[in-house]
């Protein structure tokens, strides 16, 4: 979860270490806590959502950061992009055996990505009481009704997740 969240914070282009330059997430003010963290996420102008994909042995697949002011594409999720990532780098689309791991309880468009993708697990950080289709305003994970429904890890390291994620609407 703490990959996930560096990626929310830094993008995943970023470098997270503190040589980072003025107005770079880890730059002057550093991101020593949620506060300046949040610093680098305004300067990329999109929510910070991270999510990253794990390989069946725990290798780090893909990682996606929200992308949608950034790119103008309204489906640049963070679980969308890591999954296409994932999937390209893996050369087919069922990401079967893989994990996925983000901030923020999916919505249902990354819910439904999710169950099409065939991943096994979804772990999430801060629940989302307006859109989360992963146990808040909808359970599309769990629904019996489909034919494939992941293991669901929800609320890890919900607070810090969350704190960043309010830091930023502030």
């Amino acid at each position: 979860m703490r990959r996930a969240l560096e990626i929310a914070v830094t993008g995943p282009d970023l470098p997270a270490d503190t040589s980072a330059g003025p107005g770079q997430p880890d730059g002057p003010g550093g991101a020593g806590g949620p506060g300046g963290m949040v610093e680098g996420a305004g300067v990329l102008g999109d929510v910070p959502v991270g999510a990253v994909v794990y390989g069946p042995d725990g290798t780090e697949l893909a990682v996606g950061r929200n992308e949608r002011e950034l790119t103008g594409d309204p489906t640049a999720h963070a679980e969308v992009l890591a999954l296409r990532r994932a999937a390209a780098r893996l050369g087919r689309w069922r990401l079967d055996d893989c994990t996925l791991v983000v901030t923020l309880e999916p919505c249902t468009m990354c819910a439904g990505a999710l169950v099409l993708s065939r991943i096994s697990t979804v772990v999430f950080g801060a629940w989302e009481p307006k859109t989360g289709a992963a146990g808040s305003l909808w359970d599309v994970l769990r629904d019996r009704r489909l034919n494939h429904r992941p293991e669901v890890y929800p609320g890890v390291l919900e607070a810090e997740n969350a704190a960043v994620l309010r830091a930023f609407f502030r």
